[in-house]
């Protein structure tokens, strides 16, 4: 019986549904476009980072470099070279840690443990400075003889030096330590090997070296040849090309080498943490915070107020403007629903009226209410849907182009990986043009159709409310 009537009433007043149908439409797929372009710029944004923070990871854990004037002479480069006749070529590498304070590998295990982490690695930035060259020793020229004197004597003057002096050439580049144990975590990730192999967990500790194809290509370095770092030649096995970027480092050799080239024993200057789950990153980060003190915990959420231009005024425009915008549209449209579905009940007096008359409780006449409205919020929901399925759809059709501006850091020259473009990188603005899609997920077309129902039942409430107020003599005043 209720489904009957149900149907009758919803296709004898299938005009009145269809406008409050169309007016939660408007307002549920108002709330997927929005949501959808949301999640666009997140992966924009993700774009960013990944191309010029080189992000292969949830989160990042350093301790801040000490002050210069603490450090004293200790942390300045110093080269020596021996006495040699000048035929000689010399040279001299300076291995240092650069940018952040090195933290003890146990920090690595200790962050592991935290609540809401599924792993963690340690990573070693150095800065190598390489200075070769050679002396060329300068000739001695006696100067002439000059007479005077008694027995014709001459004075012998002073000699000149001429010729003479040094060629050097001085280059620097990054070295980055990687766990080899742990090929899925740390900023090797960003990488792609394209030619060669990675490293394999049996050269934990073996002279081997990973090139950036920048770095390679520059210094004519291929698989197979050789890279010298402070008298260890490293055998190159892979090349590595960023994804898109700048790349962490220009050599990536495996950790414990990098600790030895050094003299940084048991010594990390990044921990890279993965979460289980990455709706907990802002819980991990207070967790590490807490529990290990000293250091300094950083998420990609961190880095995305670095960026600016149109990608970010846009984020910041669905993010401030359209969410309120899509709330504001959808109060309306429930609003309204109500209204026009009271105003319909107001219409239908003499219907209730002789229903309550013939038997009809108060409630059986509110749930039949409910029951339309409730219909007619689903149906609403559809139309919702396809509305937003279809605004998603043009956005990622015409894909406008949106531009991203982030104070990056040198990649080759400077290294470090991990965020924040890594320790010691020169800063550098740099731009890249982004293709703005509007992913559409399951979880909101869940939301989409909880805002049907919810519609519905708002619509519902405020008709059945009405119709729980009329009475049978209500039905007799409208008779003529």
């Amino acid at each position: 019986m209720f489904f009957t009537y149900l149907r009758r009433e919803l296709r004898r007043r299938r005009k009145a549904a269809l406008v409050i149908a169309l007016g939660l439409a408007l307002g549920i797929g108002l709330v997927i476009t929005v949501n959808s372009a949301s999640a666009g710029m997140q992966v924009a944004q993700g774009k960013v980072l990944q191309s010029l923070y080189g992000l292969g990871t949830d989160m990042t854990v350093t301790k801040a470099a000490a002050a210069q004037g603490t450090t004293g002479a200790a942390g300045r480069p110093r080269f020596n070279f021996g006495a040699t006749d000048g035929s000689k070529e010399q040279s001299s590498d300076q291995v240092m840690v650069q940018g952040f304070e090195s933290l003890p590998t146990t920090v690595v295990s200790q962050v592991a443990g935290q609540k809401g982490v599924d792993d963690a690695v340690g990573g070693l930035s150095l800065r190598v400075l390489k200075v070769n060259g050679q002396f060329d020793r300068g000739q001695v020229k006696q100067g002439q003889t000059t007479g005077g004197g008694r027995g014709g004597g001459g004075a012998q003057p002073p000699g000149e030096v001429q010729g003479g002096g040094a060629q050097f050439d001085v280059n620097n580049y990054s070295v980055y330590g990687v766990d080899v144990s742990k090929p899925t975590l740390g900023p090797l990730t960003s990488s792609k090997i394209t030619s060669g192999t990675s490293f394999t967990t049996a050269q934990s500790n073996a002279a081997v070296a990973v090139l950036d194809s920048s770095y390679a290509k520059e210094n004519k370095l291929a698989v197979g040849g050789t890279l010298t770092i402070k008298t260890v030649k490293y055998k190159v096995i892979g090349i590595a090309t960023a994804d898109s970027g700048d790349s962490a480092a220009s050599v990536y050799v495996p950790l414990t080498q990098a600790q030895t080239l050094a003299g940084a024993k048991d010594k990390v200057t990044t921990v890279y943490v993965k979460a289980t789950d990455s709706q907990q990153i802002d819980g991990v980060k207070s967790a590490i915070q807490k529990n290990v003190p000293g250091t300094t915990v950083t998420t990609s959420a961190d880095l995305a107020s670095t960026v600016s231009g149109s990608l970010s005024t846009a984020s910041d425009l669905a993010t401030n403007l359209g969410k309120w915008l899509s709330i504001a549209v959808l109060i309306a449209a429930f609003l309204v629903a109500g209204l026009l579905t009271s105003s319909a009940v107001s219409r239908r007096v003499r219907e209730f009226g002789t229903l309550k008359a013939l038997g009809w409780t108060s409630r059986r006449v509110t749930g039949q209410v409910m029951g339309e409205a409730l219909v007619t919020g689903l149906i609403g929901g559809v139309l919702g849907i396809a509305l937003g399925l279809g605004g998603a759809y043009l956005i990622t059709a015409i894909s406008p182009t949106l531009t991203a501006s982030v104070a990056s850091t040198g990649g080759r020259g400077g290294g470090g990986g991990g965020f924040g473009g890594g320790p010691g990188r020169q800063a550098a603005t740099k731009a890249l043009d982004i293709a703005l899609t509007a992913p559409v997920s399951l979880g909101t077309i869940a939301l989409s159709v909880g805002l049907a129902v919810a519609g519905g039942l708002i619509a519902g409430t405020f008709g059945g409310w009405r119709a729980s107020r009329l009475r049978p003599a209500d039905a007799l005043r409208r008779v003529e």
